[in-house]
């Protein structure tokens, strides 16, 4: 008798029929199960595992991926399993998920520039604790850094005082002093004292002209 199952095409004496087809339905039956530990403890979840243990259950597909790395790609492992992780993200249906991965990838990731957090900071007229409140907001809803700390700006803004940068004026101009270290600058000098229903020292304290000035120069 010729074998019914796919692939196999085989003729059988009819005595040796049964033997042979149950030992096909084992095979199917040893697929299904083929992680059940009968036993054992059960297995758990690979997420669920310490990074030990995950390493010790993919080793061996680590050693394959490796292998396909060397050959095809120029040993770089770290590309080849990126790229499945975004395919299979992609499969899913997880396109979010995977542009943000990309993005992070390429160095983008969703953080603002400090410089840009102070320039937000400073248009917008925040004193450094509404902005430090907006920024632990952010960071606890999304779960993401997107502004950056206070430390992060204060070291930004360093770069664009007058005097961290020095500069001399070539040829050396008539009547102006050759000193870099100027400090901060008035940025009152000359105005009303209120502008648009603000005092004008809150905005004097929230914006910093100095910044502005090294700027615009």
């Amino acid at each position: 008798i010729r074998c019914p199952v796919k692939e196999c095409d085989e003729e059988i004496s009819h005595g040796k029929y049964g033997q042979h087809l149950s030992g096909h339905k084992e095979m199917k039956e040893g697929e299904l199960y083929s992680y059940i530990n009968k036993g054992g403890r059960p297995r758990q979840h690979l997420l669920s595992l310490t990074r030990r243990a995950q390493k010790h259950r993919l080793r061996e597909l680590k050693r394959q991926v490796k292998a396909f790395a060397e050959k095809e790609e120029g040993g770089d492992i770290k590309a080849v399993c990126m790229t499945l992780f975004l395919l299979a993200l992609r499969a899913k249906n997880e396109h979010k998920q995977a542009d943000e991965l990309e993005a992070i990838m390429q160095g983008r990731g969703s953080g603002l520039h400090p410089a840009v957090c102070l320039a937000i900071r400073i248009n917008t007229f925040l004193s450094c604790s509404q902005y430090h409140k907006m920024y632990r907001t952010v960071k606890a809803v999304t779960g993401r850094q997107i502004f950056q700390p206070l430390h992060a700006l204060r070291t930004a803004e360093k770069a664009l005082l007058p005097g961290y940068h020095p500069f001399e004026w070539k040829p050396p101009l008539k009547n102006v002093s050759t000193i870099t270290e100027v400090g901060i600058i008035d940025g009152l000098s000359g105005l009303p004292l209120s502008i648009d229903d603000y005092p004008v020292d809150t905005i004097a304290k929230r914006f910093r002209y100095d910044a502005a000035l090294v700027c615009a120069l």
